[in-house]
């Protein structure tokens, strides 16, 4: 085979990408796969980002194979899917010359390997004029592994497809192919022991038959290689099995609560910025950029006290004695005289002062002369301040909020306090910049729950459902606005369909139950095995909580977007699941809404009594902090922790934060706590 270099072309398929090119991460992988594992035979020459658009695909792969033929492989990612908007393999394949099902089989045989959703794909292949063209996935990972299993073989379907004779590229038979493209046959994989049998008949045909204890069969055709590892496997049950087949013990790695975080930190999606009304609704949400006052506060000279607006000069001589009122201000619309020397206007605080003036007398310092002749109005005023100077007792122009000036900047959260809200209204700020909060789904699963308030006994087996409203309750205190998911049943195709709905309609996904070892634990293999979604940890080592688990799926948007959106299972005991809502959901919340610091706040209390320690896991002791009149925050639990309790959590407001160890922390230790609620307040002094 020749050693000159091939020549390949990129083309991302995402309207996305289209709009924003730092979202495109599949280019960048299929780069690396063509320089680390093509064996110096590859080049890529070009590479482009359109958006999913028939024409626009077309355009540019005739673009690549009509004019020069220089590109000998196009490899298209994104679009293959049954998603409405995914119509690569409907453009590509009427620019098709000759089809290459055998390509199309190896991707798929390959990816089969690691996901039953391998299948999801429709991937096609073929040649158009010189050019061999190659539709990947759109998802990086399905992308790699996809042009993987062929990129061995690529190079001698482009010497072909540009023209080369094929009896001499075949020319020392299929082990030199194999050979030269680095593959092997079914019948050459390490430690197989084959035994071949060939019987000639009079009629000319022979049957042979390869038997390998690898159980590989073949005839001469390379066979897919697999180019990742089992660790990219999924790591849950597959509920196809049945109990008897199902892990003893938990696949995933036990993580420590801070390498929980920093997963979260890495894998929630960034906050989306949206346009936002100023009114209420604005509490709560984040500036995404700087707000700069588009005019001045106030935008004209006003009295800051009720009095008289005078003239004054700085020696002062015209401000005592007796002068005519000439007009009057009030802090409403409207057109006033100018005030000529000699003359005084009477003012109201917060009036603009009429043209001329110069400062405002306070009315204390002044005493009605004379009335008009019927009595209703000031005729003369006499003023008795002296030394009056210009500018006294206004507010100018600008003085509170110049124009042009930066009054909140990007990353403010707006209060309720009203401060913020106040600010953006007085500059006449419509609309601003703000990251979007994300839209949270709250779901519970399992056979065993009912809703809270049916009426009547519990069966036995029942439990009724406490963490749905709880969890709702609180992510509706922290300002998101929540969706009733209601209750799965331990189904893998009713878990599956309501965790498709919900992802149509949220943006994260809260469930309860259903994370733990048991045989109808579904939570775990129907994220990874049914909606092709990375499970970032499934345990962590912690007292309560240990099987929470954190996830991403990959989905399209309501306009064909690809997108990621998050998961969090939590255990299905009351307190586990809202100890680890307060300490790994409600960060990842933060994150997606630009929110900064994320988390609960962190302070140092002092223990009200002793605590004993776990020897294992670090524990998030419920308890109440209590602010004391010497300024200590003194933590007290809330008695027995059992992570079924729900009683625990009445009244806390903090977790404590108790490391693991033998023995007992002793009254008056200082240690870690995060604040869930306010901090109650002592009467008595410091807490005995």
């Amino acid at each position: 085979m020749s050693k000159q270099t091939l020549r390949a072309a990129i083309l991302v398929i995402s309207t996305t990408a289209a709009k924003d090119a730092s979202t495109d991460a599949s280019s960048t992988v299929l780069k690396d796969v063509f320089e680390e594992e093509g064996s110096g035979k590859w080049e890529v020459v070009e590479s482009k980002i359109i958006g999913d658009e028939v024409l626009d695909i077309q355009r540019s792969v005739m673009e690549w194979t009509d004019h020069n033929g220089s590109i000998n492989v196009i490899i298209t990612t994104g679009g293959t899917g049954f998603a409405v908007s995914d119509i690569t393999p409907e453009a590509i394949t009427p620019l098709l010359h000759k089809q290459a099902p055998g390509l199309v089989h190896g991707m798929l045989a390959a990816s089969l390997v690691v996901t039953p959703f391998a299948l999801m794909s429709r991937p096609v292949a073929g040649v158009r004029n010189k050019t061999i063209v190659v539709t990947l996935p759109g998802s990086p990972k399905g992308a790699k592994e996809n042009l993987q299993s062929i990129i061995k073989l690529l190079p001698h379907a482009c010497q072909q497809a540009a023209g080369a004779d094929s009896r001499k590229l075949h020319a020392g038979g299929v082990k030199k192919l194999e050979k030269e493209a680095g593959v092997a046959s079914g019948y050459d994989q390490p430690h197989s022991h084959s035994h071949s049998h060939t019987h000639d008949h009079s009629h000319g045909h022979s049957h042979g038959h390869g038997h390998s204890h690898g159980h590989g069969h073949s005839h001469g055709h390379a066979m897919p290689v697999r180019h990742t590892s089992s660790s990219q496997n999924p790591l849950s049950n597959d509920p196809a099995l049945g109990p008897t087949r199902r892990n003893r013990s938990s696949p995933y790695s036990m993580l420590s609560v801070e390498d929980a975080l920093k997963l979260i930190k890495e894998h929630t999606p960034p906050p989306q910025i949206v346009k936002a009304k100023v009114d209420g609704t604005l509490v709560g949400s984040v500036l995404a950029e700087d707000v700069t006052a588009s005019e001045a506060v106030p935008a004209y000279r006003a009295s800051i006290v009720d009095g008289y607006a005078v003239i004054a000069t700085e020696d002062s001589s015209s401000t005592k004695g007796v002068f005519p009122v000439a007009s009057i201000s009030h802090a409403s619309p409207g057109e006033i005289p100018p005030l000529e020397v000699g003359q005084i206007a009477r003012i109201t605080t917060g009036a603009p002062l009429p043209p001329g003036a110069t400062s405002v007398v306070m009315v204390e310092d002044t005493v009605l002369k004379t009335m008009t002749d019927d009595g209703n109005e000031e005729k003369d005023v006499e003023i008795f301040a002296e030394g009056v100077k210009p500018g006294e007792n206004v507010r100018e122009i600008g003085s509170d909020i110049k124009k042009g000036e930066v009054i909140l900047r990007k990353g403010e959260e707006i209060s309720a306090v009203g401060g913020e809200l106040g600010l953006l209204a007085s500059i006449g700020k419509a609309k601003v910049p703000v990251y979007k909060r994300p839209v949270i789904g709250v779901l519970s699963t399992g056979d065993e729950i009912v809703e809270h308030s049916r009426p009547g006994d519990l069966r036995l087996g029942e439990v009724r459902d406490c963490n749905r409203p709880t969890i709702m309750s609180a992510a509706k205190g922290w300002g998101f606005e929540v969706v009733d998911l209601g209750i799965a049943r331990d189904k893998p195709g009713d878990l599956e369909q309501n965790l498709r709905d919900a992802l149509r309609r949220v943006d994260v996904v809260i469930t309860s139950g259903g994370v733990s070892m048991g045989e109808l634990d579904l939570l775990k293999p129907t994220i990874e095995r049914s909606l092709g979604g990375t499970i970032h940890f499934g345990r962590v080592s912690m007292k309560p909580g240990k099987p929470t688990t954190f996830a991403t799926v990959p989905v399209k948007d309501n306009d064909g977007n690809r997108v990621s959106k998050v998961i969090f299972s939590l255990p299905g005991n009351p307190v586990s699941a809202i100890v680890t809502l307060h300490l790994f959901v409600l960060p990842s919340l933060h994150y997606a809404s630009g929110v900064s610091p994320a988390g609960l706040p962190k302070v140092l209390v002092t223990l009200s009594h002793e605590v004993r320690l776990d020897p294992q896991r670090a524990e998030y002791h419920r308890a109440v902090a209590t602010i004391a009149k010497d300024g200590l925050i003194y933590a007290g639990s809330t008695g027995g922790q059992r992570s079924s309790r729900v009683g625990s959590l009445k009244s806390a407001n903090a977790l404590l934060c108790l490391p693991t160890g033998k023995g007992s922390l002793e009254k008056g230790t200082k240690i870690e706590a995060l604040l869930m609620g306010s901090l109650a307040t002592s009467i008595g002094g410091q807490i005995e």
